[in-house]
């Protein structure tokens, strides 16, 4: 990586620094991340010190960073009563900044002093930040900017003969007669290229980490300008992600100018990334909030997106999104009042009112404990199935859970839950007969049930007198049905579930309520009609247990139908940033947020 004297210079390059804004710039609200701004430095995690530094008549002043907050501190030591150290904070590489932040004076007898924390950067809102600390003591001094040049698998300005790779993701533009390319390599590095010009003509990159709206202090970045002789030339390498600043998904573009004319000329915006998957999690990630610990406004969305997330994680061996697993974990493990994270009260432990809600949750923290092997993620599971469990009754239609805690339906998704949670837990605990003994009871129940009709398909749930009500069709239902009955088979050996779980499977890859000309296709999805907030997010679940069964059985037709939807997802709804929509055939109107995202990330895992 750059000293902090290179990476100076690095910056200097690409927009001068000033002594002061040219207008005077605010402190703007409070960034929160992981922590809001104003932490006190005894509780940093870690303390580093990145650049040189600085003396002020004799004084020290200090620049400290902890990059496991994301945040910065600085200090004057040797000094006398009336010293004084801030932080200075830029949103545009360093044009202009917020000045004077957490300014503290030496007070009384004391020889020094220090600022409060702030966040260096904001992932929450897309901006980028630098961080310099600096301090008054008959003159004013500044270190250096921190971090100026972003860093991933390799740094910013790294030739691009050492490309790992040479993709061109969208189309080049033409200006004059010139071309104009963009081009990523496999660790999501961008360069340009101009083509067929001559002496004079330019090309450069522009960044962006909020998906192309703006981009301050990632413009003309490796400008470069064709030399006497040549008709062609190229830009250094830049990053697209900054793992250290949590910006995942950054976008780029190519652009250039003719010699004599002022007009230039660009590429689409692109996210890089070395695959479907990387895309489509980078994609996802842009969505969530690190200080609230979710994607926000729907909470069982989030707790199967985080699934979609860890399942990503688990089976690419990637695992740059671990963090927010435990970050989404131990925010969100306390108690909400109604409307802030969902319609019903959050009573702590991942509970509410809304059992299949719950249910959820307890599958995602299975997950999690199989991903990272912490105790911690196994026990929540437990407790929450726990909570699940008071709610199965044989009073009413022989078994089965209720939906919500005013026992007013039973359906096939909290039935699907169930079932898949208590297997799973069976399997995780050691010495267990009391998780088995409910998987072999919610197993039988839900294939004597009639909540799965004549052709194999699972319908939403059963009247007041415990028959089919002929209610829709969803994939999730039917994924849960899948996942559920395998789950049981492996808990028990009992050959029965398995061959349940194919005949689902079956039924569903084959028949036209289910799929269009082999795709996956929910009964919003066609004509004018559209999706609301659950159903976007039901795909996914359908994608996610039949890959798990096809891994088990090794059948042909599960993994050939997996990846026709990944390819099918890849091929016709992607945009250049690779946001993944809800018609996984592509088409309109095709509705796109966070929840098609991570239905259809699950898609493109196969």
């Amino acid at each position: 990586m750059p000293s902090g004297l290179a990476a100076l210079v690095a910056l200097l390059s690409l927009a001068p620094l000033v002594d002061v804004p040219t207008e005077p710039v605010h402190p703007q609200a409070a960034v929160c991340v992981l922590a809001c701004d104003t932490l006190d430095p005894s509780r940093a995690k870690e303390e580093k010190f990145p650049v040189p530094e600085q003396r002020i008549n004799n004084r020290r002043l200090v620049l400290h960073v902890s990059d496991a907050d994301g945040m910065a501190w600085g200090s004057i030591d040797d000094g006398v009563t009336g010293d004084s150290v801030w932080l200075d904070r830029s949103w545009d590489g360093g044009a202009t900044w917020e000045p004077l932040l957490g300014k503290a004076s030496i007070p009384g007898t004391w020889t020094g002093t220090r600022t409060l924390m702030y966040n260096v950067t904001d992932p929450t809102t897309h901006r980028r930040g630098l961080i310099r600390a600096c301090g008054d003591a008959n003159a004013v001094a500044c270190t250096d900017w921190i971090y100026p040049v972003v860093c991933d698998v390799v740094c910013d300005r790294t030739d691009s003969g050492h490309a790992v790779g040479d993709a061109q993701p969208v189309p080049p533009t033409t200006l004059f007669g010139r071309t104009i390319r963009l081009h990523v390599d496999r660790n999501a590095m961008a360069w340009g290229t101009i083509e067929a010009g001559g002496p004079g003509d330019e090309v450069w990159l522009d960044r962006s980490w909020d998906a192309g709206a703006s981009w301050p202090g990632g413009s003309s970045l490796g400008r470069t300008s064709v030399t006497a002789g040549n008709t062609a030339t190229r830009t250094t390498m830049f990053a697209t992600r900054d793992p250290r600043g949590r910006h995942y998904g950054g976008a780029v573009r190519a652009c250039g100018r003719e010699a004599s004319h002022q007009q230039g000329s660009c590429t689409a915006w692109v996210r890089p990334a070395p695959s479907r998957a990387d895309g489509a999690a980078d994609a996802l990630m842009y969505d969530y909030q690190p200080h609230e610990a979710w994607w926000r406004s729907s909470w069982w969305n989030t707790a199967a997106t985080l699934t979609a997330l860890i399942d990503f994680a688990a089976r690419t061996g990637n695992r740059r999104y671990d963090w927010v697993i435990a970050r989404t974990f131990e925010v969100n493990r306390g108690v909400f009042p109604a409307g802030q994270k969902s319609s019903d009260a959050i009573e702590g432990d991942f509970v509410s009112r809304a059992i299949d809600d719950t249910a959820w949750w307890g599958l995602a923290w299975i997950a999690a404990y199989d991903h990272t092997g912490e105790r911690r993620y196994l026990d929540m599971a437990t407790t929450i199935a726990g909570y699940v469990h008071q709610y199965w009754d044989t009073t009413t239609c022989g078994g089965g859970v209720w939906w919500d805690r005013e026992r007013t339906y039973k359906n096939a998704v909290t039935a699907g839950l169930y079932l898949r949670l208590v297997a799973a837990l069976h399997r995780r605990t050691a010495g267990d007969a009391v998780w088995l003994q409910r998987t072999r009871a919610a197993a039988d129940w839900y294939l004597g049930s009639g909540l799965v009709n004549a052709a194999g398909l699972v319908n939403d749930g059963l009247t007041g007198d415990c028959r089919n009500n002929g209610q829709p069709v969803w994939t999730y239902n039917q994924g849960l049905g899948i996942g559920g009955l395998l789950e049981a088979w492996r808990a028990t050996d009992d050959s029965r579930y398995l061959a349940q779980a194919r005949r689902l499977a079956d039924a569903a890859i084959t028949s036209p309520v289910l799929t269009a000309s082999g795709v996956l296709t929910e009964s919003c999805d066609v004509g004018t009609k559209s999706c609301d907030d659950n159903q976007k997010q039901f795909k996914g679940v359908f994608a996610r247990y039949l890959a798990d069964l096809a891994e088990a059985t090794g059948v042909a037709a599960y993994q050939e139908f997996a990846t026709r939807q990944s390819d099918s997802i890849w091929a016709t709804d992607r945009d250049s940033l690779n946001r993944l929509g809800q018609r996984w055939a592509g088409g309109t109107p095709n509705q796109l947020d966070w929840r098609t995202q991570a239905s259809a990330l699950s898609g493109v895992l196969g």
